[in-house]
């Protein structure tokens, strides 16, 4: 659809044409500091303190720095193709983004500001994109698709969880908000991987479309929401240990149901299939780590989210974000060799991360550092390749 004038659309900077531009590059950029910042620290290399704490501040940013510009530049992208109307761009995209870049600045200082500054300019993002996706949504009648704008402002609750949980000095509400927002997101991630999966691999491999069946969709983004919502009621103190284990079991085997039947075998030759196919089997294997943890197993909290976090939204997030802005800038889906090392780099991060800890504990610090290099590498991997691709007008001359 020819939803803007051509002549007009030169007049606006490239990078403010679409949402996936400035925030996919903005957030890999970031996402390489932050974990680099995070690999010293533990290594005891950090020459840089932040005024917030470490701790706070690596979770903190990972998920509202890092995981949700991607999920708000996928978002206010996919808009356009759902309505058919112009999506956020020019002036709009420029107050989003420079609010959620003064966010990262500000808390990234060494300098004490108020809590109060940072937590209204921090929280401010998520609400500006939904209002941002919410327009031109309702305009359509696209309705259907309205059920992202709670979810944003879900996640900004999240957010003021943790920020009540700093404020007030205490770790349960800073650990309430971070586990609550990963199981949103991860719940996000198998909704939009449930959508697009199955025809992303049918069109990939030239194969028969995987028809969804409603009854398995229903159950296992059931569990899934579930699992959601006894943590964002903090509700797990209440339930028997071996209650939620079943739930998280329930989840992981009808989560891995689903995506077995796509067949991940027939995408091996296709390395933006198979990437986002082991991202989203991250979904049960962290749920299945739940499971465990909560059936008296030594399988820790940490080890438990770090799958869904860097195997999930990681890898996931680089796949998306190496397929989208390919589509986007009408090029081919056929991403650079290099790619394909970034997307296995992830999968050794994961490895990293969660596997080796689990196998020899003492490792722990070992473990993570080995995790920020391949992360870095993985996100420079893409920065490096996709600058030029982000920063250039569409390749078919079209808007966007």
């Amino acid at each position: 659809m020819q939803i803007t004038d051509l002549s007009e659309e030169m007049k606006i900077p490239v990078l403010l044409r679409l949402a996936f531009r400035p925030l996919f590059l903005g957030a890999s950029l970031f996402s390489i500091i932050a974990i680099a910042f995070w690999g010293l620290l533990l290594s005891g290399h950090g020459i840089w303190q932040t005024a917030l704490p470490p701790v706070f501040w690596h979770s903190h940013e990972m998920l509202f720095g890092f995981t949700s510009a991607v999920v708000a530049g996928f978002l206010l992208t996919a808009m356009q193709n759902w309505t058919g109307l112009r999506a956020p761009h020019g002036k709009q995209l420029l107050l989003l983004v420079s609010v959620w870049l003064l966010a990262r600045v500000l808390l990234i200082l060494p300098v004490a500001i108020p809590i109060q500054v940072l937590m209204a300019v921090d929280l401010a993002f998520l609400p500006i994109a939904a209002i941002l996706l919410a327009k031109p949504i309702i305009a359509a009648q696209q309705y259907r698709n309205l059920f992202f704008i709670p979810v944003l402002l879900l996640l900004t609750l999240c957010n003021a969880s943790m920020w009540a949980g700093l404020w007030s000095n205490q770790e349960q509400l800073i650990s309430h908000g971070s586990t609550s927002t990963v199981f949103l997101i991860t719940m996000v991630m198998a909704i939009v991987g449930g959508r697009v999966l199955p025809m992303f691999t049918a069109n990939g491999t030239k194969t028969k479309r995987v028809e969804s069946l409603v009854w398995l969709d229903r159950l296992s983004l059931g569990m899934l929401w579930l699992v959601f919502f006894i943590h964002f009621l903090h509700l797990q103190q209440l339930v028997p240990p071996i209650v939620l284990a079943s739930l998280f079991g329930g989840a992981a085997l009808f989560s891995a149901i689903r995506i077995a039947r796509l067949k991940i075998w027939i995408t091996f030759g296709t390395p933006l299939l198979w990437s986002l196919h082991l991202a989203y089997w991250c979904i049960p294997l962290g749920m299945a780590l739940f499971a465990a943890r909560y059936s008296g197993m030594t399988v820790s909290h940490s080890l438990a989210l770090h799958c869904l976090t860097v195997g999930g939204m990681g890898g996931m997030i680089l796949a998306m974000m190496a397929r989208v802005s390919l589509g986007h800038t009408g090029r081919m889906l056929q991403p650079h060799p290099l790619m394909s090392s970034a997307f296995a780099a992830m999968l050794l991060a994961l490895a990293c991360r969660v596997l080796l800890p689990l196998i020899k504990p003492e490792l722990y610090v070992t473990a993570i550092i080995f995790t920020s290099l391949l992360w870095c590498f993985a996100f420079g991997c893409f920065v490096l390749i996709y600058w030029r691709i982000l920063t250039s007008p569409r390749a078919d001359g079209h808007p966007g």
